[in-house]
């Protein structure tokens, strides 16, 4: 089986669902998956969530992106940030998941080296990945972070990037569970903590993976 090239959507804290979606993707080490940020906040584990990720890391070739989520807790536990911005959008659950007890050096060591090890975007010959969208003129590896980790769809959608490649995104959440695909832009954040599904796709092939929070699954 050739490899393939698998994208996750939003995540935010939803383990059990992430742990489903992974049982039924079963990645190999001659696959690659792409995760498009937000892995922390609003749902119940994100601790969880970055343990998964860590085991996945070391049976698949993973390129795990930084989304809005993890910028704004990092700003706040590794650059004393204040805390009101982060806690009003899902931070309270991601403290919680750590077993917060007033000490702001919560994470583990290799929980750190995870999140300082996330990227802006990822490309390969026919696609590239951001956590939100991109500037359809700029070169990626001059795009400005508000595009790539905050831009919301719901301002309008980009037009198709210059490279002439497909992008891929999550961040916008499809509150009626289904994805968003334009062609030259594909949307994976389906709302899984809010009461829609973790998504993962084949990009090469579309084919799909759908799971809830409480871990059902659906095609």
């Amino acid at each position: 089986m050739s490899e393939r090239l698998i994208a996750i959507g939003d995540i935010h804290g939803c383990r059990v669902a992430l742990d489903r979606l992974l049982e039924l993707v079963a990645p190999t080490k001659d696959d690659v998956v792409v995760t498009l940020g937000d892995y922390v906040d609003r749902g119940p584990d994100s601790r969880g969530v970055i343990d998964t990720l860590l085991e996945l890391r070391e049976r698949t070739h993973l390129v795990a992106l930084l989304g809005n989520h993890e910028e704004m807790m990092l700003e706040v536990l590794q650059n004393g940030a204040s805390h009101h911005e982060w806690l009003k959008h899902g931070g309270v659950d991601t403290l919680d998941s750590y077993g917060f007890d007033g000490d702001l050096d919560l994470l583990p060591a290799e929980h750190e080296a995870f999140f300082d090890s996330l990227g802006d975007y990822f490309e390969t010959d026919e696609f590239f990945f951001t956590h939100a969208a991109y500037d359809p003129d700029v070169p990626l590896k001059h795009q400005p972070v508000e595009l790539l980790r905050w831009y919301s769809l719901t301002q309008g959608v980009p037009a198709p990037h210059v490279n002439g490649k497909s992008g891929v995104v999550g961040h916008t959440a499809n509150r009626d569970g289904e994805i968003l695909d334009m062609g030259h832009l594909i949307c994976l954040d389906t709302y899984c903590y809010g009461g829609g599904w973790l998504t993962a796709m084949d990009v090469k092939t579309r084919q799909i993976w759908q799971v809830s929070s409480d871990g059902q699954s659906r095609r």
